[in-house]
């Protein structure tokens, strides 16, 4: 097993017990930290893609879910058909530039037609409602290629765009908009949920990807909103997908780093996008580190023990 920390913002490198126990392979892609974070431009990608070159199998963690697009990069090295399953508690599947963002990755890694499916599970930000929704890429579920389960969300509507059949919604159409009834995960048994999945995959080939934001924030501190999943929810998915599927990669994301950039408009639309009241806010650095680093060593436990 290779665990590799791709460090763009320190988060990683200061959380001892996970170095301590795995020797992680430590890339430095600091003076990447502002031009990669949030979006990139194919030049900044073009140059990360490079240095990743030997990145194959194991772990790759991120450090903030402000670099999370860096899965794009990562997963594009995979030529064989595979299942993407990504964690998350936002969707990613904007289709409005930037393109290389942690907003758009899913749909930009979903052009890479080695990709068979790809599951998000745990998405329940606004981003799957009213008005954020209508910039969703809705032709991804078509045919089932896209399938989105939210821990709990209230039905969201769209309006002037066509929303394919899915198995992951129920869709009740009306004049010029759609109403979306989601499969929800709450009240359901996680692991027999799971294991449908899995029976109806055309390949047991996966990828993993793991926002920590999915989770409560007594697991997980972040700069993003703070999700629904327990961890012993997510380590049981974990757990049921390395028992029954063949994982050929991981990545995570969801430390926590402090926004910094070089550029006036980068800072801008950061402190529009970000949420303004954190849990993270009132945590000493200490503490963050702690929490995240617990949660990190468990998820590696449950993935490769």
């Amino acid at each position: 097993m290779d665990i590799r920390i791709l460090d763009f913002d320190g988060s990683l490198t200061s959380q001892k017990r996970l170095l301590s126990a795995y020797n992680p392979r430590i890339i430095d892609f600091k003076d990447f930290s502002s031009s990669a974070r949030l979006w990139m431009s194919r030049k900044t990608a073009g140059l990360i893609s490079l240095r990743l070159e030997d990145i194959s199998g194991g772990i790759n963690f991120l450090g903030s879910g402000d670099f999370h697009h860096i899965s794009s990069l990562t997963t594009e090295k995979i030529s064989e058909p595979f299942i993407l399953i990504v964690f998350d508690l936002h969707p990613d599947w904007d289709i409005l530039p930037p393109f290389l963002g942690c907003g758009s990755w899913v749909t930009r890694s979903l052009r890479n037609k080695s990709i068979l499916k790809c599951f998000l599970i745990g998405p329940s930000s606004q981003d799957i409602a009213f008005p954020y929704i209508q910039t969703g890429n809705l032709k991804l579920l078509e045919n089932n290629r896209l399938e989105i389960y939210p821990y709990a969300h209230i039905p969201s509507t769209v309006f002037l765009r066509r929303v394919p059949s899915n198995s992951s919604m129920r869709l009740e159409k009306g004049f010029l908009r759609t109403k979306i009834y989601w499969d929800e995960l709450k009240g359901k048994n996680l692991n027999d949920f799971l294991l449908t999945v899995i029976s109806r995959l055309p390949t047991k080939k996966v990828y993993l990807s793991i926002d920590k934001d999915c989770l409560k924030s007594e697991y997980a501190l972040t700069n993003w909103e703070e999700g629904y999943l327990s961890l012993e929810d997510l380590l049981m998915m974990l757990k049921s997908i390395r028992n029954n599927l063949d994982i050929l990669g991981v990545d995570i994301t969801g430390d926590y780093s402090k926004p910094f950039f070089s550029k006036r408009l980068k800072s801008f639309i950061s402190r529009l996008d970000h949420p303004k009241d954190i849990k993270a806010d009132i945590f000493s650095n200490e503490k963050i580190s702690a929490v995240n680093e617990l949660t990190n060593l468990k998820i590696i436990s449950a993935l490769f023990s």
